[in-house]
């Protein structure tokens, strides 16, 4: 089953673009794969053509062998960025065309499922209103009553000068910042109460001193904590291990680890109470298997990030159904109006869980008149923040 075509979509979604791949074959079955990934964005899109190229001829049904010949064959660029993404897209696309093949789910080719329902997280669902700690409010017992049982978000958005221009304050905060973060946690731990799990993001954007107090603040409001996530960039393992070893929350890292090569050290330095590998980002879904499994060895529990496009949620769902450690997956609540137009199906989200169906492959095709229709954005728009 050779290679025959492969198209690559940029289509704007709620928070960036998502960056979609269709690979064809000469046996008239065609996948879909993702390979999202920001900012820079049409550096993704640009290398999912070129690797797109590079397969061409190429046998869809070694998934394994081409993901590591790409990989090898192009490790100069690095073990992360653009070409794990693409990597990523031709991944996921492969089991997609495979299930098709063989007319079985992905999940049942990946060893069968330990569940078919799979919990999620909810994110983006805050982007409404002034930012005030009522409306975080609000719109958490609003998420709340769609059947979430956890909600992430990061209290510090609109409050570090990271989030913008100026870098002087080299993560640190202010007084009055700190406590507008405290002030939104605590509003939303009130509005949603305890049986609620809470995960705080931090993108990484407080200096070490900072995340280790503010840490100690939020805690203090004894909230249901789900994880205090990225407290620390992950190039220093180490220190994310000691920041976890001085904070009174659990850890979790893993949306910038791109391959199993770099969670490993994150892992034998206990540097995480949860890993959350983006399917987009690591090398789609064979590699976060092999991270789920090897996460599995160190007790810890596995929950994807995906603030993505569809085929990010789909094949994630998936992949999570196979894994005994998993533990939630991030779902994007608030999105555009076409992620469910562009798709045969409508995701099945139903009382906060993904509901897996039972068609071969990946169990979705595409209407690619509403990609084309939704092209994406080669700059940020003005106005538009990656971190809300």
């Amino acid at each position: 089953m050779k290679i025959t075509r492969t198209t690559t979509y940029l289509v704007e979604g709620i928070k960036y673009n998502w960056t979609l791949m269709k690979i064809e074959t000469d046996a008239g079955i065609h996948g879909w794969g993702e390979a999202t990934n920001w900012p820079g964005s049409p550096l993704v899109e640009a290398a999912c053509r070129h690797v797109g190229h590079f397969i061409l001829g190429k046998d869809a049904r070694q998934i394994d062998f081409l993901w590591t010949k790409i990989y090898r064959d192009m490790n100069w660029l690095g073990q992360a960025g653009p070409l794990l993404s693409a990597i990523s897209a031709v991944d996921i696309a492969l089991w997609d065309i495979k299930g098709k093949a063989l007319g079985a789910p992905v999940y049942e080719l990946l060893g069968g499922a330990y569940r078919k329902k799979i919990q999620l997280y909810a994110n983006y669902w805050f982007i409404e209103g002034g930012h005030t700690p009522e409306d975080y409010a609000r719109q958490a017992r609003e998420t709340v009553a769609k059947g979430f049982t956890a909600l992430k978000f990061d209290p510090f958005a609109h409050t570090s000068y990271w989030y913008g221009d100026d870098l002087s304050a080299n993560g640190s905060l202010t007084e009055a910042q700190k406590q507008r973060a405290v002030d939104v946690v605590a509003a939303v731990a009130e509005a949603v109460g305890r049986d609620v799990a809470i995960a705080i993001e931090t993108h990484a954007f407080l200096n070490g001193p900072t995340a280790v107090e503010m840490a100690h603040r939020l805690a203090d409001l004894k909230f249901n904590c789900m994880w205090y996530e990225e407290p620390c960039l992950p190039e220093f393992p180490q220190s994310i291990a000691d920041i976890r070893k001085r904070i009174p929350l659990p850890v979790c890292v893993g949306e910038r680890l791109h391959s199993r090569f770099m969670l490993r050290t994150v892992l034998e330095q206990q540097a995480a109470d949860f890993v959350m590998p983006d399917i987009t980002r690591c090398g789609g879904i064979s590699e976060m298997r092999k991270m789920a499994n090897m996460a599995e060895t160190y007790n810890v529990p596995f929950a994807p990030h995906n603030p993505n496009g569809p085929f990010s949620t789909i094949a994630s769902a998936h992949t999570m159904a196979t894994i005994p450690n998993f533990f939630r997956q991030e779902f994007m609540l608030k999105d555009v109006p076409w992620r469910d137009e562009c798709l045969s199906h409508p995701l099945p989200i139903v009382n906060g869980h993904f509901e897996l169906p039972d068609r071969p492959g990946l169990g979705f095709d595409v209407n690619e008149d509403v990609l084309r229709a939704h092209p994406g954005f080669q700059t940020q728009p003005e106005g538009r923040n990656y971190y809300v």
